[in-house]
C-alpha cells in the first residue's frame, strides 16, 4: 500500500469490520474508535466518521453500548469544544432506540459533552436537540430528553428557559407512565438548576402534580424528589410543600412508595430540619416500623439509629424504643437481622441507663435468634455497646451468651466471634481474659471447618502481640505446641500454620528453642502435605533466625526435603532453599 492510500485505511477496515456479521468484530471496531479518528486527523474525523457513525444502523445493543460510550469522550477527537457539536446528532439517534441502557448511556455523553460547549453552540445546537427529543413521537426520545433539562437550562436565553420549564411540565403530565418516571426521576437535577422565583411556583406545582400520579412507579420516584427540592428549599418553604407530602406518601397505598419513604427517610429529615422532624415525622416513621409489609418494617429497622440521632433521647425512648421490642421478635427473620444491624448504634444516643436497661434486653434476645444472620449482626458491633455501658456490665450480661455463641452450629457466627475476640481482649484485659476465654481459643484450632481454624491462628497471633510474648509463652505456645502430634493431619497442618504466624511476634530466641524443633520433627512426617508445608514455615521463618542455625538446622532440613519422593515437597523445599541461598548471597 502507497503512502498516499495509508490514511484511508482505517477508516476502510473500520467500515469493513462495522458490517461485518461477527459482533466481536463490530465491537473491536467500536471500541478502536479513538485510535482510528487519530490516525485519520481531526478534519477526517468530524467530516467522514462521525456522519457514518451517525448513518451506522447496527441492530446490536452491545454494539450500541460501546458506541454511546466512545463518543462521550470523543470531543478532543473532533478539535475540541467548538466542535463538539458534531457529536450531537449520532447520540441524538441513540436517544430513541429501545434498548434502556443504551439510552442511558447516550444520555450521559450528551451530558458530558453539553457541559463543555460553549454558550453559543448550547443555544445553537443542544437546546434545539432537547426540544426535538422532548417532542419525539416515539416515547423513547422523550424519556431520554427529561436528563438533559439540567444542562440546557443554566445558559438559555430567558425566552428558551420560559418554554424549557413548559416543556418539562408536559413532559410529567405524558400520557406514557415511562415519561412520567423520567421526569420524576430527573426532577430534582433539573430543579437545581432553576431560578428560586420559578422553582418555589412552576417545580413545586410540576411536584405535586407527580406526587398524585395514578402510577406508584412515578410516585416512589417522587419520594426521591421530596429529598433533592427540600434542600433547594428555605426552611419555611420547605415545611409548607415537602412536609405534608411525606406524610401523605408514609400512608401511600402502595407498599413500595412507603419502602421509599422508610429508605428515605433520614435524607427527608435532613431536608425539613429537626423540629418538624419531632412533630409530624415521629409519628410518619413509627407507621413505617409498624408497616404489615415486611419489606417496609425492614428498610425502616434499618433506619433506626440514623433516625434516633436526630431525636432527644426521651423521645427516642417514648416512641421508638416501643416499635424496636415489637421489631425484635419480629415474624421476619430479616426484618430482625436488619434491626440488629444497626442497633447497637442506639446505645450512644439513649446513654447507659436507657442502654442497661431497655436496650441489653433486645441485644440479649437478638444474640439467642434462631437465624445465624441475626446473632453475626450483633456480635460484629458489640464495641459500640462497651463504650456506653462498661466492659464489667458488658462482661456479666452479654459474655455469657458470647461464650455460648463461640460452639454455634453455623461455623459463621463462630467466625464472627473469633474475629471479634482480640478486641474483647483489649477491653477485658489479661486477667479476665485468661479466665473467661483462654480455653475457647484453643478449642478453635481444632474446628472441624478449615476457615474456623486459620481464624482461630490469626486470632492467638492478634493476642500475643496484644498481652506480649511473655503471656504467650506461658498460655499459648505450651497448648500449641501440645497439639502438633494430633493423629489427624489437617490439624498438625494447623500448628504448623500457627507456629509461622506466632514465629514473627515471638522472636528469635524462643522461635529457636521452642517452635522450630517442632517444625524440624514435623518434616519427618509421613503425610507429603504436612512436608511441604514444614518447607513453607521454614521459608517464613528462616529470616526471624540466626544464620547459623540456619546453616545447621533449616538448610539441611530443606535438602533432605528435596530429595523426597513427592514432587509438591521436592517444589516447595527447593523453592525455599533458593530463598534462603538469595538471602545468605547477598548479606
Amino acid at each position: 500500500m502507497s503512502m498516499v492510500d495509508e490514511p484511508l485505511y482505517p477508516i476502510a477496515v473500520l467500515i469493513d469490520e462495522l458490517k461485518n456479521d461477527d459482533i466481536q468484530l463490530r465491537l473491536n471496531s467500536i471500541r478502536k474508535l479513538s485510535t482510528i479518528a487519530r490516525a485519520l486527523g481531526e478534519e477526517r474525523t468530524r467530516r467522514e466518521l462521525i456522519p457514518f457513525l451517525g448513518e451506522n444502523n447496527d441492530d446490536d445493543d452491545e454494539v450500541l453500548l460501546a458506541m454511546a460510550e466512545e463518543l462521550g469522550v470523543f470531543v478532543p477527537f473532533v478539535g475540541g469544544v467548538e466542535h463538539a457539536h458534531v457529536l450531537l446528532p449520532p447520540l441524538e439517534t441513540l436517544c430513541t432506540v429501545e434498548e434502556t441502557c443504551v439510552r442511558d448511556k447516550a444520555v450521559e455523553s450528551l451530558c458530558r459533552i453539553g457541559s463543555q460547549m460553549r454558550e453559543a453552540d448550547l443555544v445553537e445546537y443542544f437546546i434545539p436537540l432537547v426540544k426535538r427529543l422532548a417532542a419525539g413521537e416515539w416515547f423513547t426520545a422523550r424519556v431520554s430528553s427529561c436528563g438533559l433539562f439540567h444542562i440546557a437550562y443554566p445558559n438559555a436565553p430567558e425566552m428558551s428557559k420560559t418554554e424549557l420549564r413548559s416543556i418539562y411540565s408536559m413532559l410529567c403530565q405524558d400520557d406514557m407512565p415511562m415519561v412520567r418516571r423520567s421526569a420524576a426521576s430527573n426532577l430534582g437535577k433539573f430543579a437545581a438548576t432553576v431560578e428560586y422565583a420559578y422553582l418555589k411556583a412552576d417545580t413545586m406545582s410540576i411536584f405535586e402534580d407527580l406526587t398524585r400520579d395514578d402510577q406508584d412507579s412515578v410516585r416512589l420516584l417522587a419520594v426521591e424528589g421530596c429529598a433533592a427540592l427540600g434542600k433547594l428549599l428555605e426552611p419555611q418553604d420547605c415545611v409548607t410543600h415537602i412536609l405534608p407530602v411525606i406524610v401523605n406518601f408514609s400512608q401511600d397505598k402502595s407498599w413500595r412508595v412507603r419502602y421509599m419513604v422508610a429508605n428515605q427517610l433520614y435524607e427527608l429529615c435532613e431536608a425539613v430540619g429537626p423540629e418538624p422532624t419531632r412533630t409530624e415525622l415521629v409519628p410518619a416513621y413509627v407507621r413505617l416500623l409498624r408497616d404489615n409489609e415486611a419489606e417496609v418494617r425492614i428498610a425502616a429497622a434499618g433506619k433506626v439509629t440514623k433516625f434516633c440521632r436526630i431525636l432527644n433521647p426521651d423521645l427516642a425512648i417514648q416512641h421508638i424504643l416501643p416499635c424496636v421490642k415489637e421489631l425484635s421478635t419480629d415474624s421476619s427473620q430479616h426484618v430482625r437481622s436488619a434491626l440488629a444491624s444497626v442497633i447497637m448504634g442506639m446505645a450512644p444516643v439513649l446513654g447507659k441507663d436507657a442502654t442497661i436497661e431497655q436496650l441489653v434486653p433486645i441485644f440479649l434476645s437478638l444474640l439467642k435468634d434462631e437465624f445465624p444472620d441475626v446473632r453475626l449482626n450483633i456480635i460484629s458491633k458489640l464495641d459500640q455497646v462497651n463504650q456506653v455501658i462498661g466492659i464489667d456490665f458488658l462482661s456479666q450480661s452479654l459474655l455469657p451468651a458470647i461464650v455460648e455463641l463461640a460452639e454455634d452450629r453455623h461455623w459463621r457466627v463462630r467466625l464472627a466471634i473469633i474475629e471479634y475476640i482480640p478486641l474483647l481482649a483489649s477491653q477485658l484485659g489479661v486477667g479476665f481474659f485468661d479466665d473467661k476465654l483462654g480455653a475457647l481459643c484453643m478449642q478453635w484450632l481444632q474446628d472441624k471447618v478449615h476457615s474456623i481454624r486459620e481464624a482461630a491462628g490469626n486470632n492467638l497471633k492478634r493476642l500475643a502481640e496484644e498481652f506480649g510474648p511473655e503471656w504467650a509463652m506461658q498460655h499459648i505456645i505450651p497448648q500449641v505446641l501440645e497439639m502438633s502430634s494430633n493423629p489427624h493431619y489437617l490439624y498438625r497442618m494447623t500448628i504448623l500454620h500457627t507456629i509461622s504466624l506466632l514465629a514473627p511476634v515471638m522472636g528469635s530466641e524462643i522461635t529457636c528453642s521452642r517452635l522450630l524443633p517442632v517444625v524440624i520433627n514435623a518434616s519427618r512426617d509421613r503425610v507429603p502435605n504436612i512436608k511441604f508445608n514444614v518447607a513453607k514455615v521454614l521459608e517464613s521463618i528462616f529470616p526471624i533466625v540466626d544464620q547459623s542455625v540456619v546453616k545447621t538446622t533449616i538448610r539441611p532440613s530443606l535438602v533432605d526435603l528435596s530429595e523426597d519422593p513427592d514432587v509438591d515437597v521436592r517444589f516447595f523445599s527447593n523453592q525455599a532453599l533458593q530463598a534462603i541461598d538469595h538471602v545468605m548471597m547477598s548479606s
